[in-house]
């Protein structure tokens, strides 16, 4: 498959036919627009749309009110190939601001470079219960300075209602946890995705990050999906690069305060 039709196949799975991500979300298709509506410490925002230069303004002023008429911040979540080609420069005109831009890449399972142990001294952990889930938490915020209340929500969530569609894995030296990561799994689909991979300060650039990839890949090879799609930043494309994954096209989240 080449990079054209493997980008399409993205976009017709995970994109136009989206599914909501957690028990507290709906997915809505209004014109030439796919959106998620979640509460406010979900996920709310636009993952697809088809517009055209006549149309977009009023799609835009659309989904702005729609998501302010319910109190709601939201992402337009926009990718490299979408039209029209001016979609940004409208996207900021009406209000938006974009924030880092990171890469679209998808790795097949079976093909990637997947031979890879963690340092000596760190074991690699899959969480199950809340205990972890605290883990995974205090990871991601000292390796990322944010508040990670929403994932601790999202992660018991997914945990206890639909098991089957998430993996999570702390990697931990002895009993300190020192990297973390999630795999979100599309029931039906061919695609997985692998998010929030963070290590924190003083254990980087030891290969634990491409550890906790190569976890995953696993565990998703398994369970019979064939591709492994990655929002990567400019510090983790590199890493992916060299285990095979390709890049696909940009995504920029473009986020609107109510």
């Amino acid at each position: 498959m080449d990079h054209a039709e493997l980008l399409a196949l993205f976009d017709r799975h995970l994109r136009e036919r989206a599914r909501p991500d957690g028990p507290d979300a709906r997915v809505e298709r209004t014109g030439g627009v796919v959106r998620q509506v979640a509460s406010p410490q979900g996920w709310n925002g636009v993952v697809w749309s088809a517009l055209d230069e006549a149309g977009a303004d009023a799609a835009i002023a659309g989904q702005i009110g729609h998501y302010t008429g319910l109190g709601l911040d939201f992402e337009w979540k926009l990718y490299g190939h979408d039209g029209p080609a001016d979609l940004g420069r409208r996207l900021r005109a009406a209000g938006f601001t974009p924030e880092p831009q990171e890469t679209l890449m998808i790795g097949e399972a079976d093909a990637l470079g997947l031979d890879t142990e963690p340092p000596a001294g760190v074991r690699v952990v899959q969480v199950t219960d809340p205990a972890g889930v605290d883990l995974v938490a205090d990871v991601h915020e000292k390796a990322f300075g944010a508040d990670s209340s929403w994932l601790r929500r999202r992660l018991l969530a997914r945990l206890s209602g639909d098991p089957d569609t998430v993996v999570a894995v702390v990697a931990m030296a002895g009993d300190e946890p020192v990297s973390a990561a999630r795999m979100e799994l599309v029931p039906g689909t061919p695609f997985a995705g692998l998010w929030g991979g963070g290590t924190v300060q003083g254990w980087r650039g030891r290969g634990i990050y491409r550890t906790l990839v190569a976890h995953r890949a696993h565990a998703a090879r398994t369970l019979g999906y064939r591709y492994l799609q990655v929002d990567a930043s400019s510090r983790s494309r590199p890493i992916l690069e060299r285990l095979g994954f390709v890049p696909l096209t940009t995504t920029t989240p473009y986020v609107y305060t109510a």
